[in-house]
């Protein structure tokens, strides 16, 4: 009986383990498909693997056009703000698991190639966020009192410096909103911290969403 209820318990924590680890091996083994897909596609067209702008898609979308709100659209960001993160990635002033080894794997003539290439890629905005007009007047009323313009330019499309937010993905803006206001994230002129420390709970939704439903370009 004692060796019944000891199988079932081990039983028990493998299956509880599997809850956890299958679906990362089933994510792991996708990822590893696309880009095994991706090679593939650029021996063919352009070259051998890897073609560095490409190999960001998993996680970024085709020629920087984020699938998965989670992830920061690249297509149409400044080049000089596409170059000053992966620098900050690559030395740790911008700490991200994910980014700083790939950024630190990169040389200057490949973060300037990036950050070219994308800059030049047209953005394609994010049509399937839904509408919340009462959620949007509020969004786009702190924007309007921040003078978000001023740096991020007159349409919000990004300038010099200051990355595109208008049609960048909702969910990534909130988690950025929040990493400036929390700590996580500095701004080097200490712009942001400030207006994002002036940030309600209720404020960093209603500013994502509208900025996530304004037109990209």
């Amino acid at each position: 009986m004692k060796l019944k209820r000891a199988m079932f318990a081990t039983a028990a924590v493998v299956a509880g383990a599997a809850a956890f680890v299958v679906p990362d091996l089933v994510d792991y083994h996708r990822f590893g498909t696309a880009l095994d897909i991706q090679a593939l596609a650029s021996q063919t067209h352009g070259g051998a693997w890897p073609q560095f702008p490409e190999s960001c898609f998993a996680c970024h979308g085709p020629h920087g056009q984020s699938r998965n709100a989670e992830y920061p659209a690249l297509a149409g960001q400044p080049a000089a703000y596409l170059e000053a993160q992966l620098r900050a990635f690559a030395t740790g002033q911008r700490d991200n698991p994910t980014m700083g080894p790939l950024a630190r794997n990169l040389t200057d003539a490949q973060i300037r190639s990036l950050a070219a290439y994308y800059a030049g890629q047209a953005p394609a905005g994010n049509p399937d966020v839904m509408a919340d007009g009462a959620l949007e007047a509020r969004g786009k009323a702190v924007v309007q009192a921040r003078s978000c313009q001023a740096c991020h330019g007159e349409a919000l499309t990004g300038k010099d410096l200051a990355p595109r937010l208008a049609g960048q993905g909702e969910h990534y803006l909130a988690h950025q909103l929040a990493a400036f206001r929390n700590g996580k994230r500095h701004d080097a002129t200490g712009g942001m911290d400030a207006i994002a420390a002036t940030l309600s709970n209720e404020d960093i939704p209603a500013v994502a969403r509208f900025l996530a439903r304004m037109s990209a370009r």
